[in-house]
């Protein structure tokens, strides 16, 4: 049994939706698990963007799977990892779901966008969907192959224009394919397209949403609906740190030396004490002669 998929699944409650932050690295998910939050997002735009390529199936499958690995070796809470399309059909996607089971994840969204994808949220970028028969073989491909991880399957309806209807018959479609939840996606700046699409949703299985482009609407907005069961934070931990880095390298080179930002940024202890300092000394210690 996959007793992070397990765990997973408990969390997905209507009632409480479970949070999930975004991670690029492993440092970044054992911050947002030390913060308290219930899954990490393995997100392939924030690796993506921490490689400085566009989020448009550049990296190989190897980069981003040895990436979750990583992750999962560090830090104890669920991840739920970004696949995009899955990295071809569904016999890619059979190759590669045991791979990711292997590598300690508990889920692996799938996108019904055709490969090489395009970043949902680019302006002006290229949304085109594969058939939903074609979608259903790959979910199917992953529940099969997947060891018990969680299969949510996501719907770029919305993101391609294809409207409303069109998003609930997919995502229909997808529950029954044997999808444990369905991520709904949307890039319009306020939450009107996404609460019309949860209220008409038949709740066969939880929604899951990404509210990066209507940061307005709150958690407890998304319980109330009592369709969602997991939120993801898609990408705040990538903008965070880029945001940091750039306030501190432009603070140095404006005050000609490094004294003025010590106070803003974390101690070299504090690294040392996520990094596990603590166990490398107790090896030390009793093996080390």
């Amino acid at each position: 049994m996959n007793q992070t998929a397990e765990a997973l699944r408990q969390r997905l409650q209507v009632q409480r939706p479970a949070i999930a932050m975004a991670a690029h690295n492993p440092l970044a998910a054992k911050l947002a698990a030390e913060a308290g939050f219930d899954a990490i997002w393995g997100s392939g735009f924030e690796l993506s963007a921490s490689h400085a390529v566009p989020d448009a199936s550049i990296l190989p499958m190897s980069v981003h799977l040895e990436m979750m690995r990583a992750i999962a070796e560090v830090q104890p809470a669920p991840i739920v990892a970004d696949i995009d399309t899955g990295f071809g059909n569904a016999v890619n996607l059979a190759y590669a779901v045991p791979r990711y089971a292997a590598a300690g994840c508990a889920a692996v969204v799938i996108e019904d966008k055709t490969f090489p994808k395009d970043s949902s949220l680019r302006p002006g970028g290229r949304q085109e969907l594969v058939p939903t028969g074609e979608f259903q073989g790959k979910i199917e491909a992953a529940r099969a192959h997947g060891g018990g991880m969680l299969v949510i399957a996501r719907t770029e309806a919305l993101i391609a224009g294809q409207g409303q209807e069109e998003a609930l018959r997919r995502g229909e479609a997808y529950a029954e394919a044997g999808a444990d939840a369905v991520l709904i996606h949307s890039k319009q700046k306020t939450p009107d397209e996404i609460l019309a699409f949860c209220r008409a949703w038949p709740g066969r299985v939880p929604l899951v949403l990404v509210p990066t482009s209507y940061p307005q609407l709150s958690f407890a907005d998304v319980a109330a609906l009592g369709k969602v069961g997991l939120i993801i934070c898609g990408n705040h931990a990538i903008r965070a740190a880029v945001a940091a880095m750039r306030d501190t390298f432009r603070s140095i080179l404006a005050e000609g030396g490094i004294a003025g930002v010590e106070g803003r940024i974390a101690s070299v202890a504090d690294v040392f004490a996520l990094q596990g300092d603590d166990r490398l000394r107790e090896l030390e210690k009793a093996f080390l002669r």
